[in-house]
């Protein structure tokens, strides 16, 4: 089996309120030194056989982002940026 990863994450200019509140909350645990956390998501594919990776592309388009508020990158099994959208 083959595996494909998509990390999805909010664009750049789409405000991440998530990211925001871990990010106000660390001073608490007395980490100073942050200035920004954004939140995203990490989906595993498997196929059967070889990775396709245009197939995990068409997936991450069409159901796992949101093409108006979030990017996605494509990663082969063994963690090299394989696609990004």
């Amino acid at each position: 089996m083959a595996r494909v990863v998509v990390d999805v994450m909010l664009k750049p200019e789409i405000l991440d309120p998530q990211g925001q509140a871990v990010a106000n909350a660390l001073p608490r645990l007395g980490v100073t030194d942050v200035s920004s956390v954004r939140i995203g998501r990490r989906i595993e594919i498997e196929f059967a056989g070889e990775a396709d990776l245009e197939r995990a592309r068409e997936i991450a388009d069409k159901l796992l982002a949101n093409p108006v508020i979030e990017d996605f990158t494509i990663h082969s099994v063994n963690g090299v940026p394989a696609e990004v959208a």
